[in-house]
């Protein structure tokens, strides 16, 4: 008598994450690989926005933001290529001379249970 067997799920691991700001935009991208032959998994970005003043400062409440996306990622021969673009938006905007910047960026896939911080600000 033959039983399925159990998904193997190998070693996940992140092998790059980046990030690239455009404008009021944030586009992170990654790699993961040691998937075994999962079919999908499930990535997280969050990150924080700030509408900064000339001073340094964000100096209203309102002017902080936080920001999330998770979508599933078509894992292949073990390994998985994603991207994804959050984008901030102020009400009332955040026009210069005030700028945005982009903290506290992080990439997790739901499924493994591992993240890949990204340090700095952008």
């Amino acid at each position: 008598m033959l039983a399925p067997s159990a998904a193997w799920a190998g070693n996940p691991h992140f092998v790059s994450c980046s990030v690239e700001r455009t404008d009021d935009s944030l586009v992170v991208s990654g790699k993961e690989a040691g998937l075994g032959d999962e079919a999908t998994i499930e990535i997280k970005i969050t990150a924080v926005a700030l509408c900064i003043n000339p001073g340094g400062h964000h100096p209203k409440a309102d002017n902080k933001q936080s920001l999330a996306d998770d979508f599933p990622v078509t894992v292949q021969n073990g390994k998985a290529d994603f991207s994804d673009t959050l984008t901030a938006s102020f009400q009332p905007s955040c026009s210069p001379p005030d700028t945005i910047e982009f903290t506290n960026v992080s990439v997790c896939d739901l499924t493994n249970h591992i993240c890949c911080p990204i340090a700095g600000t952008f």
